[in-house]
């Protein structure tokens, strides 16, 4: 029987709900360092997209700030996210379940925020036993939707692109993962504002990955075989 796939999962939005509680966080945190900001603008444009990213691009948009003041202003965010997440993070609905379905298969969290934030929410929905291994882009210096976070992890992980399948609801990882040469499955939870991008999986809800996995996985066991045949 072939390997069960690598699953890699992102974290913020897909495993847990915790981008209403950033975005605002965030709408606190940043207008106090003069920087105008509203949680439902990091929901409709900037969900899962980098910090400083964030940041900078306010800055074009506004005023900019010094190295210390930017720091000062992401050290209070961080602070403030963690103690938010420790009181009132859940996990996304149905995704425990799901998790449990799919205990046969290694899988990682990656992600575009900071370890300790991802082993906080690991922790804060108890989900830590599912994830012994942990890829942030600040420890590997890569944000998506740069693939190379995705194949980092991949490569740490002992599997090649095509063996994994990317788990992601936000668009700059689907993007990510499609640009790595993996399969995608876009939890997409907001499917009357956004697309699932041709070439990738869309599903509405946690209850359905494991089902989307094992489809995934007959079409890997048989493409191999397909080839085979179109070869001779």
């Amino acid at each position: 029987m072939p390997a069960p796939l690598c699953l890699l999962f992102d974290s913020d939005g897909t495993l847990v709900d915790s981008e209403i509680l950033l975005a605002e966080v965030m709408a606190e945190v940043l207008p106090r360092h003069g920087l105008p900001f509203t949680a439902a603008q990091y929901m409709e444009e900037f969900r899962g997209v980098r910090f400083l990213t964030i940041v900078l691009e306010l800055e074009h948009r506004h005023r900019a700030l010094g190295e210390a003041q930017r720091q000062a202003m992401e050290d209070e965010m961080r602070a403030l996210m963690e103690a938010r997440m420790r009181e009132q993070l859940m996990p996304i609905a149905g995704m425990a379940d799901a998790l449990a379905a799919l205990h046969s298969h290694p899988r990682a969290v990656v992600s575009n925020g900071p370890e300790r934030k991802i082993r906080c929410a690991m922790e804060c929905v108890g989900f830590s036993h599912h994830f012994s291994h942990l890829f942030s882009a600040y420890s590997l210096g890569v944000w998506k939707p740069d693939p190379a976070l995705y194949l980092k992890a991949a490569d740490a992980m002992g599997h090649p692109p095509e063996r994994c399948v990317v788990i992601d609801d936000a668009a700059v990882g689907v993007a990510a993962g499609m640009a790595a040469g993996m399969q995608v499955i876009h939890l997409n939870r907001f499917p009357d504002q956004e697309a699932t991008p041709a070439g990738a999986t869309a599903i509405h809800h946690a209850s359905e990955l494991p089902a989307a996995i094992e489809r995934l996985s007959r079409q890997t066991q048989a493409a191999p075989f397909t080839l085979q045949r179109s070869i001779k």
